[in-house]
């Protein structure tokens, strides 16, 4: 139905063009004063067209942030009117604030929960680009080319406590042929609520039971007590403490991960469902992501944590737009339709995306994000 209408409005719109051009045309030959000046005034009217002009707040994922401020600069650039202001807030935080209307946009790594949705019905969680997570690390001596393998299964019990050692056999078992050093684990996790613990924890509560059990995945968790841990609020923040910390094992989004490696800091290969290890790189992410276009609902809401492809990066996801249908009046919600439309299309080129390690929307997600953004209204 909604594409007849579009289908309907955009042959509409042709018939009025058409028929502009031909009066256009009736003026130009009649050569009457008064005709030129119906001509001239129509003309006049449509290059006086106001440009935008407003305030868009942003404010969430400290995994978009940096992507997010390159998106705000670009379309300030192209639209000098309009203002957008980012802030690395948490997804927590950004679904909060979106939800209680104080901020336009909250950026997410996580989608709405039921929970969320019952608390306020017109929010709707619009995808803005493909995401992954990376599970990092400090072992000096150790190549940054070495790349240790991890799964769920050890990584819970890194966290857990119940794996303690940089050499356990666990670990080892891994990693064949790779001399693994007898150091302390420290885990460093996110205490903010976060949108990259919900997506690590919903690794780790997929390949183990007894994580899923007794902790479970959610923005924020119920960490076990482990000796030395370290808990940090932001991602720059885990990272920085990550590099402090000689043993530390962290999450964090791929949007740092060149930060991370110019810290000295390495990055794992983590198991997937076929118990293949894998990097995330754009071939491993998109391969991840096409498992999941297809099945993505109208509201794209959707895990694509540990998905069935072979040859896929495990921690993949969309990075969301928690925006409220009902905004304060007809302007904003123009403005908000008009800058995540731009996001979701020109945003979404490799000029912007390849800082970050990002990859773009499939059509049909570019497709859904459209009718999504349609809704937003006042």
């Amino acid at each position: 139905m909604a594409g007849r209408q579009r289908r309907a409005r955009l042959a509409a719109g042709t018939v009025l063009r058409i028929g502009v051009g031909v009066l256009v045309a009736l003026t130009a030959a009649c050569g009457t004063r008064a005709d030129d000046g119906g001509g001239n005034a129509a003309v006049a009217m449509a290059r006086a067209a106001p440009e935008p002009a407003g305030t868009i707040t942003e404010t969430g994922s400290s995994l978009l942030y940096p992507l997010a401020q390159t998106w705000a600069g670009a379309y300030h650039q192209q639209f000098p009117g309009v203002t957008v202001t980012t802030a690395s807030t948490g997804s927590g935080k950004g679904i909060a604030l979106a939800s209680a209307g104080t901020a336009d946009i909250g950026a997410s790594d996580a989608y709405l929960s039921s929970g969320d949705l019952v608390k306020n019905s017109t929010l709707l969680n619009i995808p803005l680009a493909i995401s992954a997570q990376t599970v990092i690390y400090n072992l000096p001596g150790l190549s940054q080319h070495s790349h240790v393998n991890l799964d769920g299964a050890v990584l819970a019990g890194m966290y857990d406590g119940t794996i303690t050692s940089w050499n356990d056999p666990a670990i080892a078992a891994l990693n064949p042929g790779l001399h693994l050093p007898a150091v302390k684990i420290v885990p460093v996790h996110r205490s903010d609520g976060s949108g990259d613990t919900f997506l690590f924890t919903s690794y780790l509560s997929t390949q183990d039971q007894q994580w899923d059990t007794a902790v479970g995945y959610g923005t924020t968790a119920a960490w076990p007590q482990v000796p030395g841990a370290m808990a940090a609020v932001g991602s720059l923040a885990e990272l920085h403490d990550c590099e402090a910390a000689s043993g530390c094992v962290a999450y964090n989004g791929i949007s740092y991960l060149s930060q991370a490696q110019a810290g000295g800091l390495g990055e794992a290969e983590l198991a997937n469902s076929a118990s293949r290890f894998t990097l995330p790189t754009a071939a491993t992410i998109q391969d991840s992501v096409g498992s999941f276009v297809s099945i993505t609902p109208p509201d794209e809401t959707i895990s694509m944590i540990d998905g069935p492809s072979a040859d896929g990066y495990p921690i993949v996801n969309y990075e969301y737009a928690v925006v409220s249908t009902r905004q304060p009046d007809a302007g904003q919600a123009a403005l908000i339709r008009a800058f995540l439309k731009w996001v979701i299309t020109t945003g979404n080129s490799a000029t912007y995306l390849d800082t970050v390690g990002f990859q773009p929307l499939p059509a049909t997600l570019v497709s859904l994000g459209q009718e999504q953004i349609a809704e937003i209204g006042s």
